[in-house]
């Protein structure tokens, strides 16, 4: 799973998926639906940050070592679900203010309610936490290199492994053509914690499998053999969460 911080976590498809009428209100109310992610995307992780920090009155994280973070928060399903339902409530809200259409009202009431259940589903489970999150690295670099792979359009990402050989979310997909040639892949800075990195690429961008056989070592530059492995490991989607943060049960705010 991704991390939180890595950011939104749902696309435009996802929500279009949601509800189909969104693209078509969005063009006609003027509205800009990755604005509205992104604008989610930071209300609802300044909730996150605030039900992580909150001291209840029994002090219900006084037992805590180490304060939990939202570094550290990954996107499980009913968080997933949360902020989904509160980006489509604030993006139906806009359309209301806009015209003052009931039928825009009614869907701002909707996803209102369905935010609230994926809330509560979210405080009764506990938010999904990692002890040693990896980010999710941004898109590699490719470049032609000597070789002879065979001629074709290749995709590939690459992810972080930290010290305790946990994977985080794979890279945006890069993508290059080869001629007489193969490719190689240099990643981005290293974040703290991050001992290795794995790449993964294919013909297909929806079957990425792992090239490396080895875990790469930090500062390694990775050069494509002349063949692309098909059948092994597959792309994930990042690290599974560590423990369940129980969190005080506060009444949602908006």
């Amino acid at each position: 799973m991704a991390l939180f911080t890595d950011g939104p976590p749902c696309s435009i498809e996802d929500l279009s998926a949601q509800d189909s009428q969104l693209l078509d209100v969005a063009s006609s109310e003027g509205i800009n639906v990755t604005q509205k992610l992104e604008l989610t995307h930071t209300e609802v992780g300044t909730e996150l940050y605030r039900l992580l920090n909150r001291m209840g009155p029994t002090g219900l994280l006084v037992w805590a070592s180490v304060r939990p973070n939202l570094a550290g928060v990954v996107v499980t399903p009913p968080l997933r679900q949360w902020y989904m339902f509160r980006t489509l409530e604030a993006f139906y809200a806009d359309a209301y203010n806009s015209q003052l259409n009931d039928r825009y009202a009614g869907k701002r009431d909707q996803f209102h309610e369905l935010a609230q259940r994926a809330y509560s589903r979210l405080i009764a489970g506990g938010v999904g936490m990692v002890t040693g999150p990896i980010p999710q690295p941004p898109k590699p670099t490719l470049s032609a290199a000597p070789g002879a792979l065979p001629d074709n359009l290749y995709y590939a990402t690459m992810t972080w492994v930290n010290r305790s050989s946990e994977e985080g979310a794979p890279a945006p997909l890069s993508s290059i053509m080869t001629s007489a040639s193969t490719f190689a892949l240099q990643p981005g800075e290293t974040p703290l914690g991050v001992s290795g990195w794995n790449v993964y690429a294919g013909t297909d961008a929806e079957l990425l499998v792992r090239q490396n056989e080895s875990q790469l070592a930090i500062g390694d530059l990775w050069v494509q053999p002349n063949c692309i492995a098909t059948t092994g490991r597959k792309a994930g989607h990042g690290q599974a969460p560590t423990y369940l943060q129980p969190v005080p049960r506060v009444l949602q705010r908006g």
